[in-house]
């Protein structure tokens, strides 16, 4: 697959476009759905980037949109060809959150919040390991192998020349506290936030047992933006048997708002390296994390 193209990017965007030429003519997912003789979870799928499209879903609703630009049309048909290529995460049976990878590998800009463990970019293999271990005890060992390894090509985007222009992790402070793995993989784990932190494009800060209740008390989850202007910010939240992907503009604006108290809830980046030290250090003299 071409570098420059993401097949899941290019779904969200041909899905958007033909969002906006069903609004044009002032059809509803409901009305389309009537005269292709499809469901309407079909049409909401391709619109919103979750299900490929084939050139001739394309070549149907051009029909029924009455476009009649060539130019259009052919714009269209190329990016579902597009959309239908594989990501280097195809190569990995059993992903089930390969939509939220494919965006990742586009955007430019994320902003995380962790209230439990580690950010899957920043785990350590070791850490990764014991986390998928712990949170999916039903699944098999080839594919706790296959996820820690997705999990590992991941982080080529926080450096090399594709790397994300910034990563920000706010985590709670129950992230360092909790023993994950034992001692020695949160020794290992704790000096590896250290290490990436010290990357210009990566900031992480923790907000402490001590400010009490904050409004990432609600739930983790992620925004991510892109460098095309057509591709809108998406808030992710992942789920046990599903995952939410949130694009509209007040869901994003209310997030956006939200994660900008996150971050003056927590330690500022200097005071939270200080503190991370301190667990880190903790770990490698005792079994056990400091006492708070």
């Amino acid at each position: 697959m071409s570098a420059s193209i993401n097949p899941t990017v290019r779904r969200r965007r041909l899905g958007a476009e033909l969002r906006h030429l069903r609004e044009q003519r002032g059809m509803t997912a409901e009305d389309v759905a009537e005269r292709l003789m499809v469901s309407q979870s079909k049409i909401s799928r391709l619109e919103n980037g979750r299900r490929s499209i084939s050139p001739r879903d394309v070549r149907d609703l051009c029909d029924l949109y009455e476009v009649t630009d060539q130019r259009m049309r052919d714009s269209l048909m190329e990016m579902a060809r597009e959309s239908k290529q594989r990501g280097w995460w195809n190569e990995f049976s059993d992903i089930p959150y390969s939509v939220y990878i494919g965006l990742e590998a586009a955007a430019f800009s994320i902003r995380s919040y962790e209230s439990s463990f580690v950010p899957g970019l920043l785990q350590t293999r070791e850490y990764a390991e014991a986390v998928l271990n712990g949170t999916q005890p039903d699944t098999t060992q080839d594919a706790i192998r296959n996820r820690v390894q997705v999990r590992m090509k991941r982080q080529d985007r926080l450096a090399g020349p594709d790397q994300l222009s910034s990563f920000w992790s706010v985590i709670d402070e129950a992230v360092l506290a909790r023993e994950v793995g034992g001692p020695q993989v949160m020794a290992a784990q704790l000096r590896r936030l250290l290490e990436v932190g010290e990357q210009a494009n990566v900031n992480i800060q923790v907000i402490p047992f001590q400010y009490g209740a904050h409004p990432g008390m609600t739930g983790t989850f992620s925004l991510l933006e892109f460098p095309e202007s057509a591709d809108s910010t998406v808030v992710y939240f992942e789920g046990v048997t599903s995952d939410l992907y949130l694009e509209k503009e007040n869901d994003v604006r209310r997030y956006t708002g939200l994660y900008d108290h996150l971050r003056a809830a927590a330690f500022g980046v200097a005071e939270s390296r200080s503190l991370i030290t301190t667990y880190a250090e903790a770990y490698e003299n005792a079994n056990q994390g400091p006492e708070r």
